[in-house]
């Protein structure tokens, strides 16, 4: 039950299936760190020699030459920083980031979640020569730290993955600038100047809308080895090209225009209108999603796996264990990321409260913070990348046994925090998981007691309004869910159905709907609703007219209304606030005005109904 008419089949967020694929892949890569330790430890001489093999790519005189692990950490390592470009600019145009105000919050945040560690870092390295190696003790891995979020999962709100992503977001944009600036090489001005070129050709062809795939892709192949060739490191070209791919939402006239489309294919199912029709697909999403949906798995289940199956690889023993942690770089790493991050994020966000007087306020609670700030000590990816950029040799290997000491630490530490949490009363626990925060709400219309059709007590802490269409089988699946929510929730929850008729997929869906309008011009809206949504394949005039018969409907007057449309006004307008509201596909809903993305099962929707009572009860205290 996770499937959409218009949307797609199992349709859900960007941002759910980016989460998902992070934490699934935390797995993949904790056994390439894993397998890296054995084989350096196994056969110290073939890892490092294997490595090191140079690989090259010419054509004719023009070419590239690097070690594998250069074009790992080089080359790969561009599709996972675009990425993360792709992630930031999706919620900066459609999720969390959108409302400018949790952006501040939220870049707040991430700037000193890299400062104090630094600081922290520099501290404990002054009047060394290793000071140099400051940007190695400072960057999130979004997977690692996602990942173990999915162990705490049933123990933290829903929330703190979001405020976690956009905080790891800011991270990591700030560390590819680190690395560009800091731990690049010499420059050499024409590449640099070329590189240049090829992002304002990049820019151009966006403003114009042009959007074919194949010469963005050469063209970022272009700007990577421009940058390589200037000495900045060439991983800033994937963030780049993220950054300028936009999202949107599916509208509904362009599904339309898909459906138009399909038809005609149907009708006569020629290779021009194959041609015609996969272009109306891709043109109806959003080229950010696509892309992810594309790219994403490979980055999370390859790229990442072997970035660390070629980095994460050092001889353990003890006498290097005992160098390793009386050495200033490990330490630094280490308390830079298990005391200069959570520090850095609760402490910041509690200025920021302070200083703008409420007005930026997180969307979660001061414990989730703490759990966040913890959970964002797991430094790997970047840290890595960054240490083999600074040091070598020895200090490399301290290097890499302070990030893989504070990665263990960091979760022993969220544990510790989740179970203080747990300890907590009831109430004081709630609020220090949801806090005072309030929700972005995408519901443009508020529910209207004296127009919407509402089901369960008025007054009920939560709403749940689903965009339906009564011959959409989907919401012929949610109807139980639906009425099982209701049941369980009793008084703390009411229920709205607005309507959105697909007649381009559904021809008898309009014509139902406002047989419903019908109904309720004479009091019988939800008899009708259910007798509609339970009779999906039969909703001709006839069987309309029976179903009126059924539910004890004046039949003459039910005629004339059904004749006259009383009722397309009514469904026009909740039409035209699904589009305010961005629903293109049924079932939509909508929990307490939040947008409820992913599968319409009991189990998710009573997760976000019982979220949305739990800070309706805090609210009420307050």
């Amino acid at each position: 039950m996770s499937g959409r008419t218009e949307c797609g089949k199992q349709a859900r967020s960007p941002l759910r299936a980016f989460l998902q694929t992070e934490t699934g892949s935390a797995a993949v890569l904790l056994v390439a760190v894993l397998a890296a330790l054995v084989w350096a430890n196994v056969s110290p001489d073939t890892y490092e020699s294997w490595w090191r093999t140079v690989m090259s790519f010419r054509v004719g005189s023009v070419g590239v030459s690097l070690e594998l692990r250069e074009w790992v950490n080089s080359g790969l390592m561009a599709l996972f920083f675009f990425i993360v470009g792709l992630e930031a600019r999706r919620e900066f145009d459609m999720g969390e980031l959108r409302e400018r105000r949790r952006l501040a919050l939220s870049v707040i945040a991430g700037v000193s979640g890299m400062v104090v560690p630094v600081a922290v870092y520099l501290g404990i390295n002054a009047g060394h020569d290793s000071v140099h190696g400051w940007g190695a003790a400072m960057s999130t891995d979004t997977a690692f730290a996602l990942g173990m979020l999915a162990v705490f999962g049933s123990r933290l709100p829903g929330g703190l993955r979001v405020f976690l992503l956009s905080v790891a977001v800011t991270d990591d944009l700030l560390a590819l600038a680190v690395i560009a600036f800091a731990y690049s090489g010499a420059v050499y001005l024409p590449a640099l100047l070329t590189a240049l070129g090829v992002f304002a050709v990049l820019l151009l062809l966006r403003s114009a809308g042009v959007r074919i795939s194949a010469l963005h892709a050469v063209l970022g192949v272009a700007l990577w080895g421009a940058l390589l060739r200037s000495g900045v490191d060439p991983v800033v070209s994937g963030l780049a090209m993220g950054l300028l791919t936009y999202a949107h939402p599916a509208e509904r006239h362009a599904l339309e225009r898909v459906s138009r489309l399909f038809r005609g294919f149907r009708e006569q199912p020629t290779p021009e209108l194959e041609r015609d029709l996969r272009r109306g697909l891709a043109s109806a999403l959003s080229p950010n999603e696509r892309l992810q949906r594309m790219i994403h798995p490979w980055t999370s289940y390859v790229v990442v796996p072997l970035f660390a199956l070629a980095n994460a690889g050092l001889t353990i023993d003890a006498d290097g264990l005992s160098a390793a942690f009386t050495s200033p770089i490990t330490l630094g790493i280490l308390f830079g990321y298990v005391v200069g991050k959570p520090v850095g994020i609760l402490g910041s966000t509690w200025v920021a409260i302070r200083l703008s007087r409420g007005r930026l306020r997180p969307p979660i609670g001061w414990g989730a913070i703490a759990a966040g700030g913890s959970l964002a000590g797991v430094g790997f990816t970047v840290s890595l990348l960054i240490a083999t950029l600074a040091f070598d040799g020895p200090r490399l290997e301290e290097a890499k046994i302070g990030i893989l000491a504070a990665v263990l630490a960091s979760f022993l530490i969220t544990w510790a925090v989740t179970r203080v949490i747990a300890l907590l009363p009831a109430q004081a626990r709630t609020r220090a998981l949801l806090g005072e925060g309030h929700p972005i709400v995408d519901l443009s219309e508020p529910v209207d007691t004296e127009r919407d059709h509402i089901r369960g007590p008025l007054a009920a802490p939560v709403t749940l309004v689903e965009y339906g269409d009564y011959e959409c089988p989907y919401c012929g699946l949610a109807e139980p869910v639906v009425r099982e929510l209701l049941a369980d929730f009793g008084d703390d929850l009411r229920y709205v159905w607005r309507h959105l008729p697909l007649p381009d997929v559904h021809p008898n869906a309009q014509l139902a709907a406002e047989a419903a309008e019908a109904a309720a011009l004479q009091g019988r809206y939800w008899e009708m609703h259910d007798v509609l949504i339970s009779h999906q394949g039969d909703l001709r005039l006839k069987d309309l007219l029976r179903y009126a018969e059924q539910v004890g409907l004046d039949l003459d007057a039910f005629r004339r209304d059904l004749r006259a449309r009383a009722g397309a006004q009514r469904v026009a307008e909740d039409v035209e606030s699904a589009d305010l509201s961005s629903v293109s596909g049924t079932p939509t809903f909508f929990v307490n005005g939040r947008r409820h993305f992913g599968a319409y099962d009991v189990e998710s929707l009573s997760a976000a109904v019982r979220a949305a009572r739990d800070r309706a009860a805090l609210a009420a205290v307050d």
